[in-house]
């Protein structure tokens, strides 16, 4: 069996990115003749081309390829095993809990009146972020349990808790016509020749095909409606960071979300076994609450 260094992984993956040796060796800080003599070694050792020279340039190979998204989910994996290490060890450490920034406010609240009312009230750090970058803090051990949200979340690799789930609505312009009707269906938002739909990026990162402005950023999006650019079907609960200048109509057809609290499956942390046991009380009494409407 080959067995690879996380050094030379970090070597290939520098090369791989640049397709340059020489910006490759000056971002890793070193001679460009070792770093070369590097790649032809992991080449040799695993047997396959894993770049083309030519005095055109440098390309991957398809094994090339593999390697290198392999190797980076390597060098994350090997990165986030020395952070949860180091978290373990550090006496008093809260536990880091990811969230998106105006989303799930009032079930993020109740779940952390929740863990403050317990008789031995366990120390929670909350870190916000923007959409879908919750899986990657908790598997580069970022985050020790994240609030996400199914279907539109990645839970690859994580166990999770359903906390709530609900219906959506569509966040407009406050003058838009559309803003006056009690309930509007998918298809009536879905093709709005003055007020095109905002594009979230996918899991992957590129941008669904459509007329709507690119969104990375609920502030994005915020002002974006406000100034009568953009509608977006969102969670009821997301509600909760709207502005004066909008209006929330539900949409009664949109696909129902589940809020959840996320964790990696692979955890044994007795605090994230304990905030789990306090989200599954937090939703057991919560379970005849109204969904927002």
């Amino acid at each position: 069996m080959v067995e690879l260094e996380t050094r030379e992984l970090r070597y290939f993956v520098a090369v791989a990115e640049e397709l340059h040796f020489g910006r490759a060796a000056e971002r890793l800080g070193i001679a460009q003749p070792p770093l070369s003599r590097a790649v032809r070694r992991l080449e040799h050792r695993l047997g396959v081309r894993l770049l083309e020279r030519d005095r055109r340039g440098t390309v991957l190979t398809e094994a090339g390829a593999v390697l290198l998204d392999e190797a980076r989910s390597a060098l994350d994996a090997v990165a986030a095993a020395a952070r949860r290490t180091r978290r373990a060890g550090t006496a008093e450490r809260p536990l880091v809990l990811a969230a998106k920034a105006g989303a799930s406010h009032e079930v993020l609240q109740r779940l952390l009146d929740a863990v403050e009312g317990h008789p031995v009230p366990l120390p929670v750090e909350v870190l916000l972020c923007e959409v879908g970058e919750q899986a990657h803090l908790l598997h580069q051990g970022r985050a020790d349990a994240a609030i996400m949200h199914r279907p539109v979340d990645d839970l690859t690799g994580l166990d999770a808790e359903d906390l709530l789930t609900e219906g959506q609505v569509a966040l407009l312009p406050a003058d838009h016509p559309l803003a006056a009707h009690e309930q509007l269906t998918l298809a009536q938002v879905s093709n709005v020749p003055d007020l095109p739909m905002a594009r979230w990026p996918r899991l992957d990162g590129t941008y669904p095909a459509g007329p709507g402005p690119e969104v990375r950023t609920q502030s994005q999006l915020a002002q974006l409606v406000a100034l009568g650019k953009a509608l977006l079907v969102i969670p009821a609960s997301a509600r909760a960071w709207q502005w004066p200048d909008h209006v929330a109509v539900p949409v009664p057809d949109a696909t129902r979300i589940t809020t959840v609290l996320a964790w990696p499956a692979t955890s044994r942390s007795s605090a994230v076994a304990s905030l789990v046991r306090t989200a599954a009380h937090v939703s057991a009494s919560d379970a005849t609450t109204p969904m927002l409407p």
